[in-house]
């Protein structure tokens, strides 16, 4: 990692926080330490296929020792839904000065279920007892942007997405079902952290989708964006951040080895994992200097191997979390915080829940998403220089045949796979090129701008009010490309504006929306994020993006007073 000396005298003299670094719990290595048989009478991954254990199950010391090996600040714990005992599992991470999250991701696939949904929200007694050790860092709800779109994920008894009903409701209607379910659980979670003395802890959106995270943190979820998975990490980082950023949310990642891809590694199942591990080593780099609030990985079980008698072996993906956390975090510390993320290029849109499907938005069987949805795919084609695709926002969309399937035939029992696939078979990257980009919903105030000399406006609809910010931006000097459809009458037409230019496009093939991009959109061989006035600059190392290299340096930027 190449950087330019000295930092930027504008940032504070001393270090920004480091972000807490966590690991979730296992899932088919071996039993929850603290419940035993009864974390393999369910279901923990969503697979739809059982998978017994495949290591001895470590005690929960042993367990812990493993976890303070390897230099865990915090322990990912998605609850059990049989087990109503916790007292264990808060005393011995309370004594090892280990934090403890809290996910309901196993009750999602097992139930028992809210009324109406498929959702499982933890027990408040339990989130209690956890506020009152001291050691309760957040909720974690899993993927819910999923299983509100996808709500037969699961459960197939009904169809009952996630936060409610939206069956024949426009956007603006479900998005109003979905906030309401969303400030009742925040509003919930902190009274029941507040009963037990203690100070509000995020409710974490952890999610694969880059979809939803203006909506759900506009109602008070905290973004949790997957990297590696099957993202496009370019797009989905700064979706994530620009919704921290617009509605002063914290920013947790989660670096999510389950995805795609094939290789020699220890394979634990189909797609898990399904990243190698130089690509697991640049994800996690990238992740630590977006900088987060704090970093986790899923899961421990590719990070080690359970031999017995507490004897833990570290994967070639464990030893790249070590080297990780022992060496390059201390030797890179941070000036900057994800609060600091400032957008040269500004992407305006709201959310109609497709990432390219168009199917069920919001969870609405009786719906596809407005077409001119699509034209949010169609900005980001542009302004990565068409290296991200034209017709979706990550790789579940046509186009994508996974390697990880070519395992589906082999027996579970035979798992793990010691060396795992003969050769690697690659899919998935980390790289497109795009220039300090953050992502803004409809209802961006016009100072979230400020920074913004190109603002691109997408999507299916617009608030007259946020339009008429818009053109003060452009009144002030800024850039603003905006889609003809989103406004009829007034201010129909391309022209100069005061300082700036206001720039109306039919589609990105539009030779003025084409040269606008061009002159601010960068290089094509680079991918910038600027926080302050230090730019984080990435390129690629290998043909396919597979593995990245990071410049810290002075940021030039187009700041519009």
């Amino acid at each position: 990692m190449a950087e330019s000396a000295p930092l930027p005298a504008a940032l504070p003299a001393s270090p920004a926080p480091r972000p807490s670094l966590g690991i979730q719990g296992p899932v088919v290595a071996f039993q929850d330490p603290w419940t035993g048989d009864a974390s393999d009478a369910i279901m923990r991954t969503g697979t739809g296929i059982p998978i017994p254990s495949q290591d001895p199950a470590p005690t929960p010391g042993e367990f812990v020792a493993a976890l303070r090996e390897l230099g865990a600040d915090f322990y990912v714990h998605h609850v059990i839904p049989t087990v109503h005992d916790h007292t264990a599992l808060l005393r011995d991470l309370d004594d090892a000065g280990i934090d403890v999250v809290l996910g309901n991701e196993y009750g999602n696939i097992n139930g028992p279920y809210v009324e109406g949904t498929n959702r499982h929200d933890l027990p408040l007694d339990l989130l209690r007892d956890a506020a009152a050790s001291g050691r309760l860092a957040g909720v974690l709800y899993d993927e819910p942007e999923h299983l509100q779109i996808h709500a037969d994920q699961y459960r197939t008894d009904a169809h009952l997405p996630h936060f409610g009903q939206t069956d024949g409701l426009g956007a603006e209607e479900a998005i109003a079902v979905i906030d309401t379910t969303v400030r009742g659980i925040v509003r919930d979670v902190d009274a029941a952290v507040a009963d037990s003395g203690g100070g509000s802890v995020p409710v974490l959106a952890e999610q694969v989708f880059p979809v939803m995270f203006h909506t759900l943190a506009r109602a008070g979820m905290t973004p949790a964006p997957k990297v590696m998975k099957e993202s496009f990490q370019p797009l989905q980082l700064a979706t994530a951040l620009g919704a921290a950023r617009q509605y002063d949310r914290e920013l947790w990642i989660c670096a999510d080895l389950w995805g795609p891809d094939v290789g020699p590694w220890l394979t634990r199942a189909p797609g898990f994992p399904g990243h190698s591990p130089a690509e697991f080593a640049s994800a996690l780099r990238l992740a630590y200097l977006f900088a987060p609030t704090r970093l986790f990985v899923e899961n421990i079980d590719v990070l080690v191997r359970h031999r017995g008698a507490g004897a833990f072996e570290r994967t070639a993906h464990g030893e790249v979390w070590q080297e990780f956390v022992r060496d390059f975090v201390p030797r890179h510390p941070l000036r900057w915080s994800h609060r600091d993320a400032r957008a040269d290029i500004a992407l305006v849109h709201a959310d109609d829940s497709d990432f390219g499907r168009g199917e069920r938005p919001f969870g609405n069987r009786a719906a596809t998403a407005p077409a001119a949805a699509g034209s949010v795919f169609g900005a980001w084609h542009a302004l990565s220089h068409g290296q991200l695709p034209g017709h979706g926002s990550c790789l579940h969309i046509p186009g994508y045949d996974f390697p990880r399937h070519q395992l589906n035939g082999i027996e579970r029992s035979r798992f793990p796979l010691d060396a795992g696939a003969t050769e690697q078979t690659r899919l998935h990257g980390l790289f497109q090129a795009t220039r300090n980009v953050l992502v803004f919903d409809e209802l961006v105030r016009p100072d979230q701008l400020a920074d913004a000399g190109l603002i691109v406006v997408a999507g299916s609809r617009l608030p007259g009010a946020t339009l008429d910010a818009l053109r003060a931006r452009a009144d002030a000097g800024a850039t603003v490309l905006v889609a003809a459809w989103l406004y009829g009458g007034e201010h129909a037409n391309s022209e100069r504006v005061g300082r700036g230019r206001w720039i109306v496009y039919e589609s990105f093939d539009d030779s003025d929306a084409q040269e606008a991009i061009a002159a601010h959109a960068g290089a094509a061989d680079v991918w910038t994020q600027r926080f302050a006035d230090v730019e984080v600059r990435i390129r690629a190392t290998s043909p396919g993006g597979e593995t990245l290299d990071f410049e810290i340096a002075d940021a030039p930027h187009d700041r519009i007073d």
